[in-house]
C-alpha cells in the first residue's frame, strides 16, 4: 500500500515561496489503478516525483509497503558520462536484481544496439526515454508511475510498451497522469483531481471526470 499523509510541497521562487501541493492525503492499495487529473502546472508531475522518491515532501509523510517505479521514461537519474550499460549496472546494484536478465531484456526491448556502449550524454531525448522505459520494465515493481500515456518512439515501439505495461502487468497498481479521457477510462478504476494545490477524491471515475470537465471544460481531451 501507498499512504500519503498530510503531504505538502513548496518551492522558493523569485516572488517568494510557492505551495504546489497543500496537505495531500490518499491511499493506494495493491492492484488499484488511479488517474490524476489537473491543469498544466497543477502539481501532477510534482506528486509523481514525490511518490517515486525522486524528491522529498516539504512536510508530511509518504509510507510505502510495496515497491514503486520511478516515473516511466524518466531519465533524469542517469549519469551522463557513463554508458548505457554502466547505468544499467548501477540500477541493478541499487535494486539488487539480476544483471544478466536486465541486460538481455533492456538490449532487446530498447533496440539501442551499440549505443548502449556510448555515454548517455550523447543520447537524444528519445533514446534516453527508450532506455529508461526498458529499465522500468526490466526491474519489476508492484506499482508503476506514469506521467502521461507512454509516447516513446514509433508506433510499433509504443504498442510494445502498452502491451508490456497494461497487459502483462495488469495485476499491478498504477498511478496515471493524463489529460486523455480515453486513457483514464481504459486504464484506471478511479481518478483524483488536483486543483490549486488541493487533491479532490471521488467514489468513481465518472464523478472525477464530471468534476474536472465542469471546472475546466476545454481541458479534458478525448
Amino acid at each position: 500500500m501507498i499512504s500519503v499523509e498530510h503531504v505538502s510541497k513548496r518551492y522558493r521562487t523569485r516572488q517568494g515561496w510557492r505551495t504546489v501541493l497543500d496537505d495531500i492525503n490518499f491511499t493506494l492499495k495493491k492492484g488499484e489503478k488511479v488517474g490524476i487529473l489537473g491543469r498544466n502546472g497543477a502539481g501532477k508531475s510534482t506528486l509523481i516525483r514525490l511518490l517515486s522518491g525522486v524528491e522529498p515532501p516539504t512536510s508530511g509523510e509518504i509510507k510505502r509497503t510495496m515497491s514503486i517505479s520511478w516515473p516511466l521514461a524518466f531519465s533524469g537519474a542517469f549519469q551522463g558520462s557513463l554508458t548505457g550499460f554502466d547505468n544499467m549496472r548501477f540500477i541493478c546494484r541499487v535494486y539488487d536484481v539480476d544483471w544478466d536478465y536486465v541486460r538481455t531484456f533492456t538490449e532487446e526491448f530498447s533496440e539501442l544496439g551499440e549505443y548502449l556502449n556510448e555515454p548517455i550524454k550523447r543520447y537524444s531525448s528519445g533514446m534516453k526515454a527508450r532506455l529508461a522505459f526498458a529499465l522500468s520494465l526490466a526491474v519489476e515493481f508492484d506499482c508503476y508511475l506514469i506521467d502521461e500515456v507512454i509516447a516513446v518512439g514509433d508506433a510499433r515501439f509504443n504498442e510494445r510498451c502498452r502491451y508490456e505495461l497494461f497487459e502483462k502487468r495488469k495485476d499491478r497498481s498504477l498511478i496515471l497522469v493524463s489529460h486523455s479521457e480515453r486513457a483514464m477510462k481504459q486504464y484506471c478504476d478511479n481518478a483524483m483531481v488536483l486543483d490549486s494545490g488541493k487533491l479532490h477524491l471521488f467514489e468513481n471515475l465518472d464523478s472525477a471526470q464530471a468534476f474536472y470537465k465542469a471546472s475546466y471544460p476545454a481541458t479534458l481531451a478525448k
